[in-house]
C-alpha cells in the first residue's frame, strides 16, 4: 500500500509541475512540426517528369516482336511517354539533337539502337532503362519459344495475350515513412529518453527540499520508497510519450501501424531504461555533475540515433557507434513493426531495454543501501 501511495504522490507532483510537463509535450511536437515540414523532400523518392517523347523507327517484321512491342508501347504511354513513329526521310538523331524529342530508337531484327539526349540526361536515361527492360524480357520470351514453343505458350498465355510472363512481387511497396511519419517515431523515442532528467531528481529533489529526513523517519522502508518512485516516474513519463504518439497520429496523420501492443511495450521499456539510467547517474554523481552528464548523454544518443536527421546504412566503426544509442535500436524496431508489419522485430529492442534497465536499477539500489539517508 505504501508503494502505491508514494507512486501516486510522484504522479501528482509531476502533474503539478506544469512547466516540465508542458516541456515534455511541446518540445517533441514543435520539433516534429519544424523538421517534418523542412525535410519533406528528403523522404520523397517520387519525382514527376513530364515531356518524355520517344521517336521510333520500327523495321521489325517478326510477328512476335511486333505484338510484344505494341504491348510495350501501350504500357509506357500510360506512364506518360509519347511514342511517335518516324516519318520517311526524318533524321532521328537530328530530331534529338535539336531537342524536339527526348530519345530516338531504331528497331530491327538485330535489336534496338538507342540515341539519347545529352541535354536531357535524366529523361533520356529513363527511356533507355525502359527499352533495356523490354529488350531483356523479349529476349527471355524469345528464348522460351525457341526451346519449347508449347511450354512457353502455356506459361505466357500466347504471344500478344499477356505481357506478364515475368511476375514481380514486392512486400508493402508503398509502405514507407514520410517526413512526419519518421519524426513522429524519432521524437517519441527521444522524449522517452528525456525521462533521464525527471528521474534524476526523484531523490535529489527530496534532498534539495529537505523532505528526505521526513521520508526516512516515516514507517516506510527504503525499498518501498524506491519502488514507488520508480513506478510513479515511469507512469508519468510514459503518459507524456503516449500523448505525443496520439498527437502525431491525429494532428500529423502519422502512421503507427496496427501492432499497438508491441509498440506500447517497446516504449514502456525505453522509458524504464531512461528512468533507471537517471536514477543510477544521480546516485553516482552528486550536484551539478548529474545535469552535465545527463545532457551530454541525451544529446549524443539523440544525434547518433537519428532524432534530428535520418542516419542511413553505416559501416565499420560508425555502425558500432550508432548501435550504442538506445534511440537507434528503438527507432529501427518501431520502423520494422509499423512499416513492415514485423511485430517480432520489437523483441530484441525490448530485451536490450529491459536488461540494461535492470543493471542500472541494481546499481541504484546498491548505492542507495550504502547510504544512511536517501
Amino acid at each position: 500500500m505504501n508503494i502505491w501511495n508514494i507512486a501516486l504522490k510522484e504522479i501528482k507532483s509531476n502533474l503539478r509541475n506544469t512547466r516540465t510537463f508542458v516541456f515534455m509535450l511541446a518540445l517533441p511536437i514543435a520539433l516534429m512540426l519544424i523538421l517534418g515540414a523542412a525535410l519533406t523532400n528528403a523522404f520523397t523518392d517520387g519525382v514527376e517528369i513530364d515531356g518524355l517523347r520517344l521517336l521510333v523507327r520500327n523495321e521489325w517484321t517478326d510477328s512476335q516482336g511486333t505484338a510484344a512491342w505494341s504491348q510495350f508501347v501501350q504500357a509506357i504511354e500510360q506512364e506518360g511517354v509519347e511514342v511517335v513513329q518516324a516519318a520517311a526521310g526524318m533524321n532521328g538523331q537530328e530530331e534529338v539533337r535539336t531537342n524536339r524529342f527526348t530519345a530516338y530508337a531504331e528497331l530491327d531484327g538485330d535489336g534496338i539502337k538507342f540515341y539519347g539526349s545529352s541535354k536531357n540526361t535524366i529523361e533520356s536515361n529513363l527511356i533507355q532503362g525502359m527499352l533495356s527492360t523490354f529488350a531483356d524480357r523479349y529476349s527471355l520470351m524469345a528464348a522460351a519459344f525457341h526451346s519449347d514453343p508449347a511450354a512457353a505458350r502455356s506459361i505466357v498465355g500466347g504471344v500478344g495475350e499477356s505481357g506478364d510472363f515475368i511476375r514481380e512481387t514486392a512486400l508493402n511497396p508503398d509502405k514507407r515513412p514520410d517526413s512526419f511519419g519518421y519524426y513522429a517515431i524519432a521524437m517519441t523515442t527521444m522524449i522517452a529518453l528525456y525521462s533521464v532528467f525527471s528521474s534524476g531528481y526523484l531523490f535529489r529533489g527530496e534532498r534539495i527540499r529537505h523532505t528526505s529526513i521526513r521520508l526516512i523517519a516515516a514507517p516506510i522502508g527504503k525499498g518501498e520508497i524506491f519502488i514507488g518512485k520508480v513506478i510513479g516516474s515511469t507512469f508519468i513519463n510514459l503518459l507524456c510519450v503516449l500523448l505525443v504518439v496520439l498527437f502525431s497520429k491525429f494532428a500529423f496523420q502519422a502512421d503507427w501501424g496496427t501492432h499497438y501492443g508491441m509498440i506500447f511495450l517497446l516504449l514502456l521499456t525505453e522509458v524504464l531504461l531512461a528512468v533507471s539510467l537517471g536514477l543510477a547517474v544521480s546516485f553516482l554523481f552528486q550536484g551539478e555533475g548529474f545535469q552535465g552528464i545527463a545532457m551530454m548523454f541525451t544529446q549524443v544518443a539523440s544525434f547518433l540515433g537519428g532524432a534530428y536527421f535520418p542516419i542511413g546504412e553505416t559501416e565499420g566503426f560508425m555502425t558500432w557507434l550508432t548501435n550504442l544509442s538506445p534511440l537507434r535500436w528503438a527507432n529501427t524496431a518501431l520502423t520494422e513493426i509499423i512499416y513492415a508489419g514485423n511485430a517480432a522485430a520489437g523483441w530484441p529492442a525490448i530485451g536490450l531495454n529491459t536488461g540494461i534497465a535492470a543493471i542500472f536499477l541494481l546499481i541504484a539500489v546498491i548505492t542507495m543501501r550504502r547510504r544512511e539517508a536517501l
